[in-house]
């Protein structure tokens, strides 16, 4: 359950908090350095994580002294007031809501006033999403650093994996560099390359980078901290700076008088958001047309050749829809990847729900088994997990439970996945102890 109302400019949050909050951040330790993360998408998460678990260690220079994030919207059919997804992820982990820092913007005195307070040392950001001003850059000693996924000075911007994809590059990176006031162009302190296949998409892209990009910033942590990083960052070239603008929904637009690679790029770079689009023309029996518009969710390029009767005629071939496009190319579109299977390790299932969050989104299919023993396969959208810490033998490698506030569901390598957030059939998005009820003592199995 979600805390109680929120301000729009902190999580029950006060100067005199976040001042006790510093006062005992000075006084646990002399030993450890004061260190804010700054970042709101659910991909910046698996920073937040690294931070945390490594700030926990015994033998740790850091502790994380807050977190920034993007104020609570309006999400859903009631544009109920939501949290970020970082800033929810820290919550389920336990961390003290009043050092959940939400600003409208980073330049308002109020914020700046109650970052001062906490010393900062050092601020990490990750695709936070706010513009840091001059004032807020000055505030923490060590400097403030981002990771960020590309291989500056190529791709700055909102969307730099997005248009990676789009261009159809072979090989991109991730880079950690300060920040300083002009976007994306500070000093690089290290970066690895990543070697891009032709079917990755953009979600699952960004979770690899941000991945790696954490244990970039763990390993260089102590040298920031000294500031022997600071003397070895190397400058950017900027003659070879290139841009990568926000995604905007009329983009999601697909026209099939580009070649098919480059549709098919386009399909990668836009999974997640905004998706991408297209209308076809339906001749029904009579010979009368109709305009389908369909979303697109996976495509690649085929390898059909030779002349057709008809390049303007959409045919189905294997798996799959074969579209004429330009440059007498042709384009697949194939099944979804959105479905889950639980025959793999719950965190490999949860970091697809993560990327997968919003659109396409993932789904499942579970066995219920009513009251008279008679099975039915339901389909489930699944919409908020998390790797559970549950271990020891369960009579049922196949039953799914109700524990806490989760479904409890086995996976492989005896790894265990709640569900706390769920869609039926029909039906708005619930919790899963809103769903469990539902059941009326119908059992639920994995098919």
């Amino acid at each position: 359950m979600l805390p109680p109302p929120l301000s729009l400019r902190r999580f029950c949050c006060c100067c005199s908090a976040l001042e006790a909050a510093a006062a005992a951040a000075a006084t646990v330790t002399t030993t450890k350095r004061n260190l804010v993360f700054l970042g709101s998408p659910q991909v910046s998460a698996s920073v937040l994580d690294a931070l945390l678990d490594s700030s926990q260690a015994p033998n740790s220079i850091f502790q994380l002294a807050a977190i920034v994030t993007q104020p609570p919207s309006g999400r859903g059919r009631g544009r109920k007031l939501m949290p970020s997804p970082v800033a929810q992820h820290a919550i389920d982990r336990g961390f003290p809501q009043d050092r959940i820092l939400t600003p409208e913007r980073a330049g308002e005195e109020t914020f700046l006033s109650d970052l001062r307070a906490l010393n900062p040392e050092l601020c990490v950001t990750a695709a936070y999403g706010n513009i840091l001003p001059n004032k807020f850059l000055e505030i923490p000693p060590c400097g403030t650093v981002n990771i960020h996924p590309s291989l500056l000075p190529l791709y700055r911007g909102a969307a730099p994996v997005q248009r990676a994809l789009q261009d159809g590059i072979a090989e991109t990176g991730v880079s950690l560099a300060y920040t300083v006031r002009e976007l994306d162009s500070g000093p690089v302190i290290a970066y690895e390359r990543v070697v891009v296949d032709d079917i990755i998409k953009a979600p699952e892209l960004l979770a690899t980078l941000f991945n790696i990009g954490s244990t970039i910033l763990l390993h260089k942590l102590p040298s920031i901290f000294d500031g022997t990083a600071r003397l070895k960052a190397q400058p950017q070239d900027h003659s070879k700076a290139t841009m990568a603008p926000k995604l905007s929904n009329d983009e999601s637009w697909l026209s099939f008088d580009q070649e098919a690679k480059v549709i098919h790029n386009k399909v990668r770079a836009f999974a997640g958001w905004p998706g991408t689009r297209a209308k076809f023309q339906v001749i029904d029996m009579n010979g009368h047309p109709n305009v389908l518009e369909i979303k697109i969710i996976t495509t690649r390029v085929s390898d059909a050749s030779g002349s057709k009767e008809s390049r303007d005629e959409i045919t189905f071939v294997g798996s799959a829809l074969l579209v004429p496009c330009a440059g007498h190319s042709w384009l697949e579109l194939s099944n979804d990847e959105s479905w889950l299977s639980f025959d793999q390790e719950a965190k490999v299932i949860h970091n697809k729900v993560r990327a997968f969050a919003g659109w396409p989104g993932t789904r499942a299919k579970f066995q219920v088994i009513d009251m008279n023993g008679h099975p039915n396969v339901l389909e489930i959208k699944i919409i908020t997990t998390r790797v559970s810490d549950a271990s020891g033998s369960k009579e049922s490698r196949d039953e799914i439970t109700f524990v806490g506030s989760a479904l409890l569901v086995p996976c492989a390598g005896h790894s265990w996945l709640e569900i706390l957030e769920l869609q039926p059939p029909g039906k708005k998005a619930m919790s899963a102890r809103d769903f469990s009820n539902g059941l009326r003592g119908q059992k639920l199995k994995l098919l």
